[in-house]
């Protein structure tokens, strides 16, 4: 591998509190100096004068689609909107076809993403033998073949025994539990939150009670297992003051925060646009304040974009048919510097911690820093850059986003995975 000298960019690393301008040498992938004025040597020279160099962020909640789902996402093309927005790791759910609950399917990801994937891709394994919420997936083979988190995401665990069961193991194998917290009793046939503009537009709602009983039922069980519980996009304000409340105890709770709950609410959604369908739903006015009011308190560790994809075809039904979720990984530094840094709400060096040590801590990744001897990964950003999203641009095989044509001040310039520049925004 080529060295890379990235010179006299702004270098923001939470991981050291560091702040200032300076150099980054590269060489044969992974950090060998941070400091001013650092010799040449030979190494390829990238000028990020006037750029934010940060470590390189990593998107800890991303649906790839593959095996099995190849016509919404695969990994080498979900690998590449990644790096589009920025991102140099992903982590990938289990809700493929068939399920990564074994080591099987955990290492054809793995090799998968060595293969045809611009960024690194950490599987994360299913709690439940095919998602189904009834026996324990195989934990340990799984991890060994490379899991970093156990989740059945999408289909969340009903029956606590099970779920107490799966924390107790995941525990003595030293992996998080995520949890898309949903009783799925409370939201059954819903479509949108509940609320006053789910009876204007005359769609069921879905209360945010059914996320408010899982987090309750998931925190008391992780204090009883001593487990590491992770409440996956949390969107409701008295989730969010649950979580609070379990971090002062000194519990093993952590929180990620998806870029479109923090950016529009229910209120926002234009009739009927399947666009603005997804899991959670957009919550209320105060939901997304309480969002917003968590990333900065602390109450939320981790930004993730919740990514999931799917085709036209299927999305572009009737609000009441098409499935939930949208895309989000070319758009969520964006948001983010918007919503957050430019808003005033809370710094750059915090805004960068959410999108790296917090989801490495969260997942116990060796990334997220620019640490003498760690990966070379780098994002490099512009907070001043004025661009448009245009989704039809979108790296992703699927197009299914609320925010195509909006216009951002600031985003991603560059992404720098092992010392190489696997991405890099068009003049």
């Amino acid at each position: 591998m080529a060295s890379l000298l990235v010179k006299g960019g702004r270098v923001i690393d939470p991981a050291s509190s560091l702040d200032g301008t300076a150099d980054v040498l590269i060489d044969n992938g992974r950090i060998t100096a941070v400091g001013r004025d650092l010799p040449r040597n030979g190494a390829e020279l990238l000028d990020a004068s006037g750029l934010i160099v940060a470590p390189g962020f990593i998107d800890m909640h991303v649906h790839l689609r593959e095996p099995g789902i190849e016509h919404s996402e695969t990994i080498e093309t979900g690998a590449r909107a990644a790096a589009a927005g920025g991102f140099t790791s992903i982590c990938c759910m289990p809700n493929t076809l068939p399920v990564n609950d074994n080591a099987t399917v955990t290492s054809y990801i793995v090799e998968r993403a060595r293969q045809y994937a611009l960024v690194n891709v950490f599987p994360i394994g299913a709690i439940t033998k095919d998602s189904a919420g009834e026996e324990l997936a195989a934990i340990g083979s799984m991890k060994s073949a490379g899991i970093v988190a156990l989740s059945d995401d999408g289909r969340p665990v009903m029956n606590a025994r099970v779920m107490r069961r799966a924390m107790e193991m995941a525990k003595s194998f030293g992996l998080p539990v995520i949890d898309h917290c949903e009783d799925l009793n409370l939201s059954s046939g819903g479509d949108m939150h509940e609320g006053v503009h789910s009876t204007r537009l005359g769609l069921r709602g879905i209360p945010s009670s059914s996320e408010d009983v899982m987090v309750a039922r998931d925190i008391l069980l992780a204090q009883t297992t001593g487990a590491r519980f992770h409440v996956a996009h949390i969107s409701s304000h008295r989730s969010i003051d649950m979580v609070r409340r379990a971090k002062e105890r000194g519990l093993p709770v952590t929180s990620e925060a998806t870029p479109h709950h923090f950016s529009i609410s229910d209120a926002d959604i234009a009739p009927y646009d399947s666009n603005y369908k997804m899991k959670p739903p957009l919550g209320s006015t105060c939901d997304t304040a309480a969002v917003i009011d968590g990333i900065v308190s602390g109450a939320i560790d981790a930004i993730a974009t919740d990514h999931a994809p799917h085709p036209g075809s299927e999305k572009m039904q009737e609000f009441e048919k098409c499935p939930f979720g949208i895309i989000g990984l070319e758009t969520a530094v964006g948001l983010s510097l918007e919503k957050l840094y430019h808003s005033g709400r809370i710094s750059l060096m915090r805004l960068v911690e959410l999108f790296t040590t917090g989801p490495a801590r969260i997942l116990g990744l060796e990334r997220g820093s620019l640490a003498q001897g760690l990966p070379g990964d780098m994002t490099i950003l512009n907070t001043e850059l004025s661009w448009t999203y245009d989704v039809n641009h979108s790296f992703s095989k699927s197009k299914n986003s609320p925010f195509h044509g909006w216009k951002f001040r600031g985003g991603p310039v560059m992404t720098i995975v092992g010392g190489a520049v696997v991405w890099r925004r068009e003049r």
